[in-house]
């Protein structure tokens, strides 16, 4: 008998049991010596499907009896059922998801994953973007891998410190991306616990590391704070060099648990410790008052001494002005008389050349009779007496000598 004309006996056998109850006279697994021989029950029940389906030749008659009768069926009505069998399981089968991904023909790839196949156990280098993809049923195995943020949580690492004590710490989230480039790399070197080598015993590695080499005092208060920091640092070095596709993007770490008697100690220390701190903040606040003082001081001593220095700057500046005000009119009033003083010059020198033109014979003439018209007159009657009672010479030369004295007078 050939493989199509096995099929739909196959699978319809395999949906009748599915849908037959497994309580009564029989079990549910029944079936299955059938399937390997492939005997009368799949006939019985291919003959009640194919009935509804025509066909090109005839059915077989025997149907109390054996298995023999019955025509050849079409080649296309079977791969039809073959495949809506095929969907069938693919639907209806509630397996695992691996179980599933083996058996499926349609699978969706949902967002912010990536598709990644694998064929005999071979990791394939084709990576499908999220959506719906078609693969090989039962060859090819499929599996989302995550290519956003994602949170690992790495619970209960115990660790012991420098000095013996063991703490455990309870959790400790891990933030980290693995780039779409490198998910076949990384995937084909580490396979698909990829995060379990580089997150998850990484962070058991890092954190033993960091105990043994501080004390419990450090640990837990001192240095709690930079543990995360440390952390990413260390993974992400190595992820650097090992597996770059890994990106580390922070690392949250939980207080680790300590014995009791040592976290009260701890808690007593702390208390104590706060108190030295508020003692400190109290003294703090007194010297930033006195300071705060002091700078008022000597802010006010400065506004008065720029005050004052403000004033006498004033002053000097309005005695300068009334000086340069003063140097002004001076200046104004000497101007004034040296312009006087060249009027007065030039007007004499100007009188001057003008007597000089003037003194010619006619104006000398005038001159004299206008003297003698002086002496002539009732005041000089003495004069007048002597000039002329006198001879003529002795007049005459009193006369020049009176003129004489007249010039030289003048």
């Amino acid at each position: 008998m050939d493989m199509i004309s096995i099929l739909p006996d196959l699978f319809l056998t395999i949906w009748t049991w599915r849908r037959k109850p497994s309580g009564g006279g029989g079990s549910g697994f029944s079936a299955i010596p059938k399937i390997a021989s492939v005997g009368c029950g799949f006939s019985a029940i291919s003959k009640v499907l194919l009935s509804l389906i025509p066909s090109g030749g005839g059915r077989g008659s025997g149907e109390g009896g054996g298995c023999g009768g019955g025509g050849g069926i079409s080649a296309i009505p079977k791969v039809f059922i073959f495949f809506i069998a095929i969907f069938m399981l693919w639907v209806v089968i509630p397996s695992p998801s691996t179980i599933r991904n083996g058996f499926s023909i349609l699978h969706q790839v949902p967002e912010g994953h990536v598709g990644v196949y694998w064929r005999g156990g071979a990791l394939l280098k084709t990576v499908n973007d999220p959506g719906f993809h078609l693969k090989l049923p039962f060859i090819t195995r499929y599996e989302p891998v995550q290519v956003t943020l994602q949170n690992n949580q790495v619970r209960d690492i115990p660790c012991g410190t420098k000095g013996g004590v063991m703490i455990n710490f309870e959790k400790i989230e891990v933030v980290n991306r693995l780039h779409k480039d490198y998910v076949h790399d990384t995937l084909l070197k580490y396979g698909e616990q990829y995060d379990k080598i580089w997150i998850y015993d990484k962070i058991h590695h890092e954190i033993n590391q960091f105990c043994n080499s501080h004390s419990l005092l450090q640990v837990y208060i001192d240095v709690f704070d930079q543990i995360g920091e440390k952390m990413k640092d260390a993974l992400q070095g190595d992820c650097r060099h090992n597996a770059p596709g890994i990106e580390i993007i922070s690392v949250h770490v939980t207080k680790p648990t300590i014995p009791e008697s040592i976290r009260r100690y701890f808690e007593q220390l702390e208390e104590e410790r706060i108190k030295v701190l508020i003692a400190i903040e109290k003294q703090r606040v007194v010297e930033i008052e006195a300071e705060t003082n002091k700078k008022k001081a000597i802010s006010e001593a400065e506004n008065s001494a720029n005050v004052g220095k403000i004033l006498m700057e004033q002053k000097l500046m309005e005695k300068d002005s009334a000086r340069k005000q003063q140097e002004i009119e001076n200046q104004i009033y000497m101007d004034r008389q040296k312009v006087k003083a060249d009027s007065n010059l030039y007007r004499e020198s100007k009188e001057a050349e003008a007597n000089k033109l003037k003194l010619t014979p006619q104006y000398l003439e005038l001159k004299l009779i206008e003297a003698i018209k002086n002496i002539l007159s009732e005041e000089n009657a003495a004069i007048k007496k002597i000039l002329f009672e006198e001879n003529t010479i002795i007049c005459q030369l009193r006369w020049f000598v009176l003129i004489i004295e007249i010039e030289t007078s003048s």
